[in-house]
């Protein structure tokens, strides 16, 4: 939790974010995910300052359980002095602890945003699901929150001006911006309506703009003139390495998310990123191919 100290901008935990959107996918599969498409309504959230305090937290906490289908668990939330936002006690349940920090005493509007990601954990936790390292499966959960319709919260509590910030989360807030404009892409829904910050809608739109820069990657077929240059430069040469027998597989330029390799005596083949679930695709390289991805069924249009 950021608190008055500098936030962190950009976009350096991409990667880590991309694989938890596959990783989600993979072990919930494309209906499971879809059963997610409404996030959780601002209503059903709200905390304002004439709210029982505890009695308000299980309420939320209560919301945000039936949101993310755990109907068998129940949280027990408390305050405290710590140094982070929250903490949750991961056991066996049905019941699971959460303790506060101190400032959500005051600061209310905002404890929807910390026990979304705890109850996230609990939620990992019964799917077996984590990433090795305390950072990157923080990340994951950041990402699961956001994917799967309560991340907005997350990023609704970053504030930032001349004299003060907050920030909940491991992910930047352009970061946060980007899983949650790659849940609106998959699902037709637009969060920025809810947004209580302006530093979160900005957020938000930047993330959206990084966003589309996956769909317009080669070899898809809405890539920018200059990526097609390169792509087509970097498959001339894929292509001479194939005729000349040079074993392995053809290195692209630099930065680029695509690669090609050869099929034994097949033709060539090119992989690369869903720019929905980021699970790599391979297909032929033979000028238009429409290619799905089989873990989110994303129907792609490409130009080999």
């Amino acid at each position: 939790m950021a608190n008055g100290g500098p936030v962190k901008h950009g976009y350096p935990h991409l990667e880590t974010v991309r694989a938890a959107v596959t990783a989600l996918y993979k072990r919930l599969s494309y209906d499971t995910v879809h059963t997610f498409a409404a996030s959780v309504a601002p209503a059903d959230v709200a905390f304002c300052d004439t709210d029982d305090l505890y009695l308000g937290a299980q309420r939320v906490a209560r919301e945000l359980v039936r949101h993310f289908r755990l109907p068998d668990a129940r949280m027990i939330v408390s305050f405290r002095e710590m140094e982070h936002a929250a903490s949750v006690e991961l056991a066996a349940g049905p019941e699971y602890f959460i303790e506060l920090n101190d400032r959500f005493r005051t600061h209310r509007r905002d404890i929807g945003a910390a026990l979304a990601h705890e109850v996230m954990h609990v939620c990992l936790h019964r799917l077996d699901l984590s990433f090795p390292g305390t950072r990157d499966n923080e990340i994951l959960t950041d990402t699961a929150t956001t994917y799967l319709g309560a991340g907005w919260l997350l990023l609704d509590a970053y504030r930032e001006d001349a004299s003060s910030s907050q920030k909940l989360g491991y992910l930047t807030p352009e970061e946060f911006g980007y899983v949650l404009a790659k849940r609106s892409l998959v699902f037709g829904e637009d969060p920025a309506t809810w947004f209580t910050s302006p530093q979160a809608y900005t957020a938000y739109t930047r993330g959206l703009a990084q966003a589309r820069e996956d769909e317009r990657q080669p070899p898809l077929t809405a890539a920018g003139w200059a990526g097609r240059r390169r792509y087509a430069k970097d498959r001339r040469h894929a292509q001479g390495r194939v005729v000349a027998a040079v074993p392995g597989s053809a290195s692209a330029s630099a930065g680029a998310s695509y690669a090609f390799t050869p099929d034994g005596h097949g033709p060539l083949r090119v992989s690369f990123p869903c720019p929905t679930c980021h699970q790599r695709i391979r297909v032929p390289v033979r000028g238009r191919v429409r290619a799905r991805c089989g873990l989110c069924r994303t129907v792609l249009e490409c130009d080999t």
